[in-house]
């Protein structure tokens, strides 16, 4: 029998707002958090799959500017997923998400506005850490 082995990259947004990180939860595994993103699509530029990704799940057209990190992780035994972590630079326009038009809503559970002394974890557990030491904004791209 043939195994397919495949590649799976994703894009996501790191929103910070007076001290605070915006992250979901989604149904199949509320455990932990998550920071919005998503795949990117066949041919599709990384930065304009995030802001796809963020349109569709939050309802807010993102600034992005600087690459923060890149996450690579065996997601099971025969799929790999590479992520990058982008900074978004209008945070201030994501405080009232709920009332905003999202198409993918049904994708999140909930929306949580983590400051760094919550107990909920945030995966990856390497961005979480940062987040928690006040170091997630750097000059430098950090490799997971």
């Amino acid at each position: 029998m043939f195994w397919f082995k495949r590649f799976v990259i994703r894009c996501r947004a790191i929103i910070l707002y007076e001290g605070k990180l915006l992250a979901v939860k989604h149904s199949h595994n509320a455990n932990f958090a998550v920071l919005p993103g998503g795949h990117l699509e066949w041919k599709e530029d990384i930065k304009e799959g995030l802001r796809r990704e963020i349109v569709e799940e939050l309802g807010v057209v993102p600034e992005i500017g600087r690459l923060l990190y890149v996450n690579n992780f065996m997601d099971g035994k025969r799929k790999q997923s590479v992520e990058f972590f982008f900074e978004i630079l209008n945070s201030n326009q994501f405080k009232n998400i709920k009332e905003a038009m999202r198409t993918h809503a049904y994708e999140i559970a909930e929306i949580c506005w983590i400051d760094p002394t919550n107990a909920i974890t945030v995966m990856p557990q390497k961005v979480g850490k940062d987040f928690k030491a006040g170091k997630i904004i750097s000059n430098e791209v950090r490799f997971i």
